[in-house]
């Protein structure tokens, strides 16, 4: 028995009427996520003591209220 399907080629475009996006709609992409303030680089973590709280990305971030270390 075989499960594999075709997928559409219209899936490996940008857009769903199969052309590519052009230069000027991904330049107000870009604007557009500029305006809002652009990507967060803090996020929530939690901790085994209970505590959540939020931090800088990083690979291994201490919790401030047990100091444990929450590696990911």
């Amino acid at each position: 028995m075989q499960l594999s399907a075709h997928l559409p080629a219209r899936l490996h475009r940008d857009r769903h009427d199969g052309r590519p996006r052009t230069r000027n709609a991904a330049l107000q992409t870009l604007a557009r996520a500029k305006r809002s303030g652009g990507p967060e680089d803090r996020a929530l973590y939690s901790c085994p003591c209970g505590h959540a709280f939020k931090a800088e990305v990083s690979t291994s971030v201490g919790c401030p209220h047990c100091g444990t270390n929450q590696a990911w």
